[in-house]
């Protein structure tokens, strides 16, 4: 069984630039305020169209699976993937430090013990261990050289790891503004281009698309 732990872990250098955080609504602002953050991010009104219950439970992830959750933000999708996990293990990955300290005590004061949270860079989410599957909810529009980035996370995948990307469909009345976001079909080029395939489409959020990924086999 993995070992239950709330840990801040310094996995790479930070350094200063936005967040690749969760961003309903927001794309050319940095996150370093975590508890202005967390009333925008946590909104209990953001349940409805973003559907973290279903999403995790499309995912069918195993009670012992190990779990990267990439621009994690204040932890809306990291607290929950780890009570779904209760034998394995959640890398909450921020690039933003006071996102980081804030999600490590939030899961402590929650009594959630299986969340490691992870301070990145924007070019290395600086996993610790191999994951089962690496979430980006809501981030995808913010990380740069994508290609690079994802050709250099399949490191951190376990053999039968997965990808799984949620972002805001053009005609979205939430997320950021129109000219910063990206079509899903760009998205399958350019992870097509990074050597993965898709593996899976889910179709049930109002606002989003929600794609799964899996490395080419060789």
């Amino acid at each position: 069984m993995v070992a239950r732990f709330v840990l801040l872990a310094l996995a790479c250098i930070a350094v200063a630039s936005p967040a690749r955080a969760q961003s309903p609504h927001t794309h050319a602002h940095t996150f370093s305020d975590a508890h202005k953050w967390s009333k925008v991010f946590d909104d209990p009104q953001r349940d409805a169209w973003q559907k973290p219950h279903e999403v995790i439970e499309a995912l069918a992830l195993s009670r012992d699976a190990i779990v990267a959750d990439v621009g994690a933000g204040t932890g809306y999708f990291a607290v929950r993937l780890a009570r779904m996990v209760p034998n394995g293990r959640v890398y909450a990955v921020d690039t933003e430090p006071d996102m980081v300290r804030h999600l490590a005590t939030r899961a402590r004061e929650a009594g959630v013990r299986n969340i490691v949270a992870v301070t990145a860079t924007p070019d290395d989410a600086c996993i610790p261990a191999k994951a089962d599957l690496i979430l980006f909810v809501d981030v995808y529009h913010h990380i740069e050289k994508r290609e690079r980035y994802f050709e250099n996370l399949t490191k951190s995948l376990k053999p039968a790891g997965r990808v799984a990307i949620i972002d805001f469909r053009m005609d979205s009345p939430h997320g950021p503004p129109r000219n910063a976001r990206i079509e899903p079909d760009r998205v399958k080029a350019e992870l097509q281009a990074a050597g993965y395939e898709l593996a899976r489409e889910h179709a049930f959020l109002p606002y989003q698309y929600f794609l799964e990924f899996v490395p080419r086999k060789r």
